[in-house]
């Protein structure tokens, strides 16, 4: 799993990039919304990740802030929405406005986006609205990006990568007392207690 990239940005193109990370390009796929904070090309650039595998392909997509990779992972949830039509979706509206849309129920606005009908649109409204909630109060304390990464996601992402379930994960990592923690030593610390749930 790549969890995230820190190196130079060689190429960005509409929809995509490539990040050279000791002499290995990585293409990412990323939303307008993370295009327009990324520098220009051949500067330094970090950038959050999420690796999905298919048996046909290995792919990237890449994310500015952690609010934004957190409402990817709560799209690709979603039935009928896939990784792609998720990025679709974080490129048609900002983070704060999307989250602001699920939580209203603003059907209209949603449809508004390339590739979202009706039925879609209530499907995301249904499945998310709930869960968008703790994000809402993190896009407005961040206001809606530019906020440090969190490092629960990461941890998240790499014990169900271990074949973890999502629910135990959280679970053990709601235990842990200092959440303020190194990302690696916060993966140890939610395994310590993983083993007694």
């Amino acid at each position: 799993m790549i969890a995230c990239l820190d190196g130079r940005l060689r190429i960005k193109e509409l929809d995509q990039v490539v990040v050279d990370v000791g002499g290995v390009g990585y293409q990412v796929l990323v939303s307008t919304q993370t295009l327009a904070e990324l520098p220009a090309e051949d500067e330094q650039v970090f950038i959050l990740c999420h690796t999905h595998v298919r048996e046909d392909a290995l792919q990237l997509f890449g994310f500015a802030s952690a609010e934004e990779r957190s409402l990817f992972h709560l799209l690709v949830g979603v039935s009928g929405v896939g990784p792609k039509l998720a990025l679709t979706i974080l490129s048609g509206l900002s983070v704060t406005q999307l989250v602001e849309a699920i939580s209203a129920a603003d059907h209209k606005r949603l449809q508004g986006i390339p590739g979202i009908g009706k039925r879609t649109a209530e499907r995301l409204v249904v499945d998310l609205r709930d869960r968008v909630a703790s994000l809402a109060a993190t896009v407005r304390a961040g206001d809606g990006g530019g906020a440090g990464p969190t490092h629960d996601d990461d941890v998240i992402e790499a014990l169900t990568n271990l074949g973890y379930k999502r629910a135990v994960a959280e679970r053990a990592l709601g235990q842990v007392q200092d959440r303020t923690l190194p990302p690696e030593q916060l993966l140890r610390s939610t395994l310590a207690l993983i083993s007694d749930l």
